[in-house]
């Protein structure tokens, strides 16, 4: 296994996680009182989603291309 398919699964897998804990963070009280008062997720929230989406995405690439 090459080494970019072996970073594209790792970038994978960390991007997997961090979205979830950020749909985690999403369903806790304090981020739905912040997310009722002022219509938008946290900062921190917001970061772990689109990280986690990012590095998903950059991982999926790796791991497919050839």
């Amino acid at each position: 296994m090459s080494t970019n398919k072996i970073l594209g699964v790792v970038l994978l897998i960390l991007g997997v996680v961090l979205v979830l804990f950020g749909l985690n963070a999403t369903e806790s009280p304090a981020e739905e009182i912040s997310e009722a008062v002022t219509g938008r997720y946290t900062d921190q929230t917001m970061w772990y989603l689109i990280g986690g989406a990012v590095s998903a995405l950059v991982g999926l690439v790796l791991t497919l291309k050839k």
